[in-house]
């Protein structure tokens, strides 16, 4: 069954696009992430142009955290106040990432570079919570905690910093520059590569900030939906990247995948679902890295130059 994208400007099979938006659910549902980080790679192994699979991702993770923001809402676990501030960091991340983005695909280096951002952004994360994660298994098997647990009244150099604010949700009395900086790494990752962030917002979130894990998730999901909103309506007007036939089967694919994705997710422990989590980020950056090195079965490609 094929179906037309008109802004990728090709045909691909609808079946296709709902069974990656399905997997990509099913894997947001079972590990609590966004999915962008793997879905524009899927996309690009399954022949749309990374532009378009960029600017189209985007759209997908709107749809998929305002579902989950209002679910963390219901239980007041969505700190507001802090989730403003990353926003108004993300807003500028996500003008300058648009801006960068126009750039390179102005020079037609836009693939490439989204490739290598790729590569080198899973890997690292992908190592890093593969590495944490075999370090808390090997814990519960020696009968120790999975997690070691923090001193009270504990502080990094965070806490140092001026400008500070309160947030009472997550009774926390800190800088605002940190928040606005984080905000500013992902709206900058949102417009350029195509993701959410939540896969480093998340951490960042616990281990830099301090905040309590109950309500991280929420207020994560609460401020992509803004990053990634703005990151699309950037994206269709300045790039013209943003196919939304595409993101509507994208989107119908993840509704129904998220589902048995969050069933499956409740019968794994936290650290066996972060060990296959990080396997599947690291199996993805080694595949765009193989695929960088390759030769392509076309030398040259055919691009209409900027007028």
């Amino acid at each position: 069954m094929q179906i037309y994208l008109p802004i990728a400007e090709m045909s691909v099979n609808a079946l296709l696009l709902l069974g990656l938006g399905g997997a990509v659910g099913f894997l947001s549902g079972m590990f609590g992430v966004g999915g962008g980080f793997i879905m524009t790679p899927l996309l690009i192994f399954a022949g749309i142009p990374p532009p378009v699979a960029v600017g189209t991702s985007a759209n997908q993770i709107v749809a998929s955290s305002v579902s989950g923001v209002l679910a963390h809402w219901r239980r007041k676990a969505v700190d507001f106040k802090m989730g403003g501030v990353l926003v108004v960091g993300g807003i500028a991340g996500s003008a300058l990432g648009v801006y960068l983005f126009r750039l390179l695909s102005d020079v037609g280096q836009v693939d490439v570079v989204i490739s290598l951002g790729y590569v080198a952004l899973l890997g690292i994360v992908g190592g890093l919570m593969l590495s944490e994660s075999m370090r808390a298994i090997r814990r519960a098997r020696a009968g120790a905690p999975a997690t070691r647990r923090r001193k009270p009244g504990h502080h990094n150099w965070v806490h140092g910093l001026p400008f500070r604010m309160r947030f009472p949700r997550s009774k926390l009395y800190i800088s605002g520059l940190p928040p606005l900086a984080l905000g500013f790494i992902v709206g900058l990752l949102a417009s350029v590569l195509g993701v959410g962030g939540g896969f480093i917002m998340v951490p960042a979130m616990i281990y830099l900030l301090r905040m309590p894990t109950s309500v991280v998730v929420g207020t994560s999901l609460f401020q992509i939906i803004f990053i990634t909103a703005l990151t699309t309506i950037l994206h269709a007007t300045t790039n013209q990247t943003v196919d939304f036939v595409l993101a509507l089967l994208l989107i119908t694919g993840g509704v129904l995948g998220a589902e048995f994705g969050a069933r499956m997710g409740q019968r794994l422990k936290a650290e066996e679902l972060r060990a296959l989590l990080a396997l599947m980020v690291v199996a993805v950056s080694l595949r765009l890295a193989v695929d960088l090195v390759l030769t392509p079965e076309d030398i040259f490609s055919i691009t209409r130059l900027p007028e």
